[in-house]
């Protein structure tokens, strides 16, 4: 969890190497969440306000995207698990997965994934990777699951990525986030914080508290 910069002396630091402590924004967002494409349009798509994020406050702000699994939406685990793969094959490439996985978002709605298998959903999913430059092989050959036992005869054997779906889903539990999206700033949810808001709220919220 983040530390608010005003509790910096938490930390256990050398008197001589004090790292400065800096403002965590953390968005809890779900690929097939309607909500939760608009406040990522807004904060990464939008041009102007990425940069400002990106020089501004670059020194006094860390963002952070955290993948909350909604499992209401059965897709949405296997969304989630393709961004885990491409964090593992290019982690430079997350961020332009999840823009081209968003804007794709309806493609894995409920009535766009119910008639295919998961491992054909897997394969669209790889193809997206592959268009930000994410070798789609490799990204399959993480996600695809087997139809043959185990050596040791188990039957839920998962996928390159189960490990790592885990680990998130257990930092997420921790936290208690529910809906999507909510946004977390230093270790606190960002109530006030709206999936509409403009690039105007954000910037004057960013004033106020960064």
């Amino acid at each position: 969890m983040a530390l608010a910069p005003k509790f910096a002396g938490q930390k256990l630091a050398s008197d001589k190497i004090h790292p400065k402590a800096v403002h965590t924004l953390e968005l809890y967002l779900d690929y097939v969440c309607p909500f939760s494409v608009k406040l990522f349009n807004t904060i990464y798509n939008n041009s102007s306000l990425r940069t400002t994020l990106l020089t501004t406050y670059a020194s006094s702000l860390v963002l952070i995207f955290r993948q909350q699994i909604q499992p209401w939406h059965p897709s949405s685990t296997l969304t989630h698990e393709a961004a885990l793969a491409v964090l593992k094959l290019s982690p430079e490439r997350f961020w332009h997965f999840s823009a081209a996985l968003f804007a794709q978002q309806q493609e894995f709605f409920d009535a766009n994934v119910v008639n295919e298998t998961r491992n054909d959903t897997y394969k669209r999913l790889a193809k997206i990777a592959a268009g930000v430059g994410v070798d789609e092989k490799e990204v399959y050959g993480l996600l695809e699951i087997s139809d043959k036992p185990a050596e040791d005869g188990s039957l839920n054997t998962g996928n390159g990525v189960t490990a790592d779906v885990k680990v998130q889903v257990k930092a997420n539990r921790l936290v208690g986030v529910h809906v999507t999206p909510t946004v977390v700033f230093d270790g606190v949810v960002a109530a006030e914080i709206s999936s509409s808001w403009s690039v105007g709220q954000w910037e004057d919220w960013l004033e106020k508290n960064v």
